[in-house]
């Protein structure tokens, strides 16, 4: 991918921040700064003096999933006010899950903005070029959702340095759709897919792989691409092949719209997905009787879980959905890993991150060695208009 930016704007950008300092950026879509300091984040905090980190969130506001955005910008501001003995700076860029938006978001706020840190993106193909700019300019990087291995690892297979996040993987989660459709009798499947979604594609062969090592068929295997709308070619042959699962790894648009089609043509299996369900747009009586696998159950009982999900509701008017969680755990995890670092130079942050054991939304986090949190899933079913609680899965 061409660069946008080279290490001598950067330079010129620092050196001008030296000289002329910087104002607080205003938020996209209004609002001021949190405690906004007077200029780029400082390296370090002197004692008696609060830590200054500039931050950018980015995440989709836009386009197809943009309430996947607009819930991981309302918790990340939540944890934002929330901050104690931190003044934090904070620009918002819209990246719309696309992987060039992404790019450029990312480019801007970096170049244009100073950020030594992001929050996002949401998107497996949208946090993968911000990682690889987080790498070369050493901004640190912590995806809430992105749940692609690809994010945190170098085509060599070592470790980016700076990137990091906040869910767990798609093996994880495609191991446990199958588990599920497993559990429930499923023998014999159809996987349907974009082809051109890096993480729907990874779910749906890790899911298909899972399903086949437990005993079961998969008479089906089908792609599309993101701007199909007719799918009476494939689900015919879902028909025929007379399945009892199918696989649905996408975002909810592309659920909802493949699931009506599935209703009009009476077929009747059982619907099963990822993460990428989780939605208040998602139509549940097109998916009735449906399970997904998810991050955090709003029902858990724990008192971190309940004072969040309490606290969110207050402020926004609607239980958290889990890219409100992970956005919460991720802006956290970073805000403590600045303090336990007591620097805002990314690259001791990064140390104090890999280092951190965290209680978050979303359970305990601590980072393997590829910077990916080791955590349970939560399995979700569809029931009578309503999404509920099934059971956690342990890795």
């Amino acid at each position: 991918m061409k660069r946008h930016l080279s290490m001598l704007v950067v330079l010129f950008i620092a050196m001008a921040l030296v000289v002329t300092g910087c104002q607080p950026a205003a938020p996209a879509g209004g609002g001021e700064p949190v405690a906004a300091g007077p200029g780029e984040a400082e390296p370090s905090g002197s004692e008696g003096e609060a830590l200054k980190a500039k931050i950018g969130i980015v995440v989709p506001l836009s386009g197809d999933v943009k309430t996947f955005g607009e819930s991981t910008r309302d918790a990340a501001l939540m944890a934002f006010e929330e901050a104690e003995g931190i003044e934090i700076e904070y620009v918002i860029a819209d990246s719309k899950c696309d992987a060039q938006e992404a790019f450029n978001a990312a480019n801007k706020v970096i170049s244009e903005d100073g950020v030594s840190f992001i929050i996002g993106e949401v998107c497996s193909s949208a946090s993968l070029p911000i990682s690889d700019l987080a790498e070369e300019f050493q901004v640190l990087q912590i995806s809430p959702t992105s749940t692609s291995p690809a994010i945190t690892v170098n085509e060599d297979g070592s470790t980016k340095e700076y990137v990091f996040r906040a869910c767990f993987l798609d093996p994880f989660q495609g191991e446990v759709m199958a588990a599920l459709a497993n559990e429930m009798g499923a023998t014999k499947a159809a996987v349907l897919y974009d082809v051109g979604n890096d993480y729907v594609k990874g779910l749906a062969e890790y899911s298909r792989d899972s399903f086949i090592e437990m005993g079961g068929e998969v008479a089906v295997y089908e792609a599309y691409t993101k701007d199909d709308t007719d799918f009476s070619g494939i689900l015919g042959k879902v028909a025929a092949a007379d399945v009892d699962v199918i696989f649905l790894p996408d975002y909810y648009p592309k659920v909802n719209l493949i699931a009506a089609q599935i209703q009009e043509r009476g077929i009747e299996a059982l619907l099963v997905g990822g993460d990428g369900w989780d939605s208040p747009e998602l139509q549940l009586d097109l998916l009735d009787g449906g399970y997904f696998s998810n991050h955090y159950s709003p029902y858990e009982e724990r008192d971190v879980v309940q004072n969040f999900v309490n606290t969110y509701r207050e402020k926004y008017g609607a239980t958290p959905d889990a890219l409100a969680a992970l956005a919460y755990d991720a802006t956290r995890i970073l805000i403590q890993s600045i303090k336990d670092a007591n620097s805002t130079d990314p690259s001791v942050v990064k140390d104090a991150m890999a280092a951190i054991s965290y209680e978050g939304i979303s359970g305990v986090i601590t980072y393997d060695e590829q910077h990916n949190p080791v955590k349970k899933a939560a399995v979700m079913k569809v029931e009578d208009g309503q999404v509920v609680f099934y059971k956690f899965v342990a890795p």
